[in-house]
């Protein structure tokens, strides 16, 4: 099994990040952060809205640099972007006058793989997430989760062996959020990448992790691990179970012992 396949493995070393405003004032943003994401394993790194979240995974693809620390990906060194990292923010950016297939063809154009098999890849990805009859249609002619379930084909289209995730669902209403969940969880299964997902919604977090990063508010730290018992594979009923609705009510209480969290954290 390739690393693309079975996913890589992610370690952060002492990894701090600073910067200062454009008024000039120092900000430091994370704080010796250590922690290792096995491969093929899911991660969601969760905390207050401020707290250094998106800059972890932006420092993981390598866009911006640490101030310190070092970021690893399988044996490798993080030193600029990489093409074996799959990218999905919150929202889609999709390309408005490109249809759905040739949005998910992107990736493929850039980094140069032979057309036919591109189209064939491309194929298998909107099979994949349930958009096979939906190549031709233009992104305004679909749904937010739609469009969102685009965005995760394209990530994927270059068979990248991790996949970084910063709210993906954070734009969508509850009940289309908890579906996509469902069908994200679908997707990993088959694909097995490596997956660092933010969130600051907890419900989220247990119903997808193997584990959790707790992180502090700014500068952000790494308070807790918390491993999610639950088996899989999950499903909608998983929120309905007393070991769910357990492990929910006591990563709030974490948070809720932390100041400033009761409102950015739900």
């Amino acid at each position: 099994m390739s690393d693309a396949e079975r996913g890589a493995e992610i370690a952060l070393r002492a990894v701090s990040k600073s910067f200062v405003t454009r008024s000039g004032e120092d900000v430091e943003a994370l704080a010796d952060i250590t922690c290792t994401i096995r491969s093929s394993e899911f991660v969601c790194i969760v905390g207050a809205s401020g707290c250094g979240k998106s800059t972890i995974l932006r420092i993981i693809a390598g866009l911006v640099p640490p101030s310190a620390g070092q970021v690893t990906i399988g044996s490798a060194p993080v030193t600029g972007p990489r093409r074996d990292i799959g990218l999905v923010f919150q929202s889609p950016v999709l390309l408005p006058w490109r249809n759905v297939m040739r949005n998910v063809l992107m990736p493929a154009e850039v980094v140069g793989l032979p057309r036919a098999q591109a189209k064939e890849r491309a194929e298998e990805l909107l099979e994949l997430v349930g958009l096979e009859q939906f190549a031709n249609k233009l992104p305004a002619e679909l749904s937010g989760g739609m469009r969102q379930r685009v965005a995760i084909a394209r990530a994927l289209m270059h068979d990248p062996a991790t996949l970084l995730m910063d709210e993906p669902f954070g734009a969508l209403d509850a009940m289309t959020r908890d579906a996509m969940n469902v069908e994200l969880l679908r997707i990993w299964q088959r694909q097995r990448k490596t997956v660092a997902l933010v969130t600051h919604a907890i419900e989220e977090a247990v119903f997808l992790a193997d584990r959790i990063l707790v992180i502090s508010p700014r500068p952000g730290r790494l308070m807790d691990t918390v491993k999610v018992d639950l088996p899989r594979p999950r499903g909608a009923r998983t929120r309905s179970e007393p070991a769910f609705v357990h492990q929910v009510a006591a990563l709030r209480n974490r948070f809720e012992a932390m100041p400033m969290h009761q409102e950015t954290v739900q």
